[in-house]
């Protein structure tokens, strides 16, 4: 019986990652992609429109 306890933990932990995994791939996509997705594309607009960021409170470190 000690083979059972000793396959128990890692069958276990087994089980819990694919169940993570299948929540992950089933939360893809959705009602909510669109939105997300635009929302991606937005910030990467905002990126590459500054490319030096903020730089108001560099100037504030003296």
């Amino acid at each position: 019986m000690d083979y059972v306890a000793a396959l128990l933990p890692p069958a276990v932990t087994a089980a819990f990652f694919i169940a993570v995994v299948r929540v992950i791939v089933k939360s893809q996509g959705g009602a909510a992609k669109a939105k997300e997705d635009a929302a991606v594309e937005a910030a990467l607009a905002r990126a590459q429109g500054n490319p030096q960021g903020s730089g108001t409170g560099a100037s504030t470190d003296a």
